[in-house]
């Protein structure tokens, strides 16, 4: 997830606005139930791993990017819209990028010199990565599921962690890691020659980071949920025609599944997952 200001234009002008930023993202985080991973705040933008729970990452980025303009205009006395449009979101294939984009985003203030070096970078308060070495906590950033992945002992984990980290200093910024598309996925137009050559199928899509496969199977299943939304609006599905359906599937009758506020609530939650975004 990247969002960036207008024009370039700064978002965060010191640590009072960065601190209030990471405040109500912590907040909006907890509320929701959206997990992250990996995070770093740039004078112009920022970077985000998130995990979605049950609220749709639209809705936690609305509250987010909205929030902080009206906080950030109104301490700096300035007005109008400080985002560069619509923020920048891009569905990863885990298995292959997670780590990889785990550090490439908390490597962001070393790369922009806004840190000397990475044993600076270890304490620096506006990266994930401080909070991973554990020389700071908060209580809504993930921080266990990235040290498993190195080990089960906690300080073992943190210094191949710490390792990982160092070797990806040299690599810079990564082109295949900051956008989806057939070539970056498969990491350069030399590995899709390769595979054309081999007249392999291939699918891309600047959307999604992962193989054609992934790609294929995401497109897929979003092509389905769309068809499925579509068909139910058409027949007119309602609330009141799914509760008829529900209960003559699970052969009950108005008033058996308890109190009438616990029918409805079954009601609402089943529409949440059938026609729900």
């Amino acid at each position: 997830m990247i969002a960036r200001g207008i024009e370039q234009c700064r978002i965060f002008d010191d640590a009072l606005d960065k601190n209030r930023f990471l405040e109500r993202l912590g907040n909006i985080l907890c509320e929701t139930q959206t997990l992250c991973y990996a995070w770093a705040l740039l004078p112009n933008h920022f970077h985000l791993l998130l995990r979605t729970g049950n609220t749709p990452i639209s809705t936690v980025m609305r509250r987010l990017l909205t929030g902080h303009a009206i906080s950030y205009n109104r301490r700096h006395g300035r007005c109008g819209h400080l985002f560069q449009n619509r923020y920048r979101s891009i569905l990863c294939d885990e298995q292959p990028y997670f780590l990889e984009l785990v550090r490439y985003i908390h490597l962001n203030p070393l790369r922009a010199n806004i840190v000397k070096n990475l044993n600076e970078l270890d304490s620096y308060p506006f990266s994930g990565h401080s909070y991973v070495m554990g020389k700071l906590s908060n209580d809504w950033q993930d921080t266990n599921l990235v040290l498993e992945l190195f080990g089960s002992m906690v300080m073992s984990a943190r210094k191949r962690y710490h390792e990982f980290v160092s070797k990806g200093i040299e690599q810079g910024k990564r082109s295949d890691l900051v956008g989806g598309g057939l070539v970056r996925s498969m990491g350069g137009w030399s590995e899709v020659k390769k595979h054309q050559k081999e007249q392999v199928p291939m699918k891309g899509d600047e959307r999604i980071l992962g193989n054609s496969a992934f790609v294929s199977r995401i497109l897929s299943q979003a092509e389905e949920n769309f068809e499925k939304r579509h068909y139910l609006k058409t027949v007119g599905m309602n609330l009141d025609m799914l509760a008829q359906r529900v209960l003559k599937s699970t052969e009950l009758k108005s008033g058996t599944c308890g109190p009438p506020e616990n029918t409805e609530r079954l009601f609402k939650l089943e529409a949440y997952y059938v026609i729900g975004p």
